[in-house]
């Protein structure tokens, strides 16, 4: 839950256990002092609605899994509300017949107190129920975001391993290239040590050959 929309709850409804209070008070009063009474708590009722329309503002720029329970907690502010608007009414149109206002106060008020009372308990521990599924809410987002980290770290580690596999894979390419041309090397070589070879025996044999004709020639003649 958003802090904003705490601070705006939390003013409502200091404010509506203040007019509660005040429409009690005024009750009793009558003539001059009963006018002052209604307009303060009008004032009062007036400020309760401004609250009411900032928080449904509020809730409704909230992620869609917590504004649903806020904007069902603001419904239950605004009966809260109509309730106390009702409590006035009753008492400003009772204003003319004393009588009528002593039975206000006797029963209507005291059922209509009992019922905003009551439902303020409702509305308190519904807020309790909303703050302890949000702080869960607010845990699982947290644990969520901690397991992303722990992806986005899995994932470097495998990137690097997986940029140090290419590069091995890369430098064992080099390797087979630079074999490759000494297994060339090697050959050509071979190939000349055979041919030099032959060359060598050739030249041996043309040196022997030579060798006896002189022989054969001197030891004749």
């Amino acid at each position: 839950m958003g802090d904003v929309f705490e601070g705006y709850e939390r003013q409502y409804c200091e404010a509506s256990a203040s007019l509660t209070r005040k429409c009690t008070a005024a009750a009793a009063l009558q003539g001059e002092k009963l006018k002052q009474k209604v307009a303060e708590i009008q004032s009062g009722i007036d400020g309760a609605e401004a609250l009411i329309r900032k928080m449904d503002l509020e809730a409704r720029n909230l992620q869609p899994s917590v504004r649903a329970g806020l904007l069902a907690k603001i419904r239950e502010y605004k009966s809260d509300l109509n309730n106390l608007k009702g409590t006035l009414k009753r008492i400003t149109s009772g204003n003319a017949q004393q009588g009528a206002r002593e039975e206000l106060l006797e029963s209507g008020m005291a059922d209509t107190l009992g019922v905003s009372a009551d439902q303020r308990s409702r509305l308190l521990r519904a807020t309790e129920r909303q703050n302890q599924t949000t702080d869960r809410l607010r845990d699982s987002h947290r644990t969520m975001l901690e397991t992303e980290d722990l992806g986005v770290s899995i994932l470097h580690d495998l990137n690097q391993q997986r940029q140090s596999l290419l590069h091995a894979h890369r430098v064992l390419d080099d390797v087979d290239v630079n074999v490759g041309k000494s297994r060339r090397i090697i050959g050509d070589m071979v190939r000349k040590m055979d041919r030099n070879k032959w060359i060598i025996g050739l030249i041996i044999a043309v040196l022997v050959l030579a060798i006896l004709v002189i022989l054969y020639f001197k030891f004749v003649h």
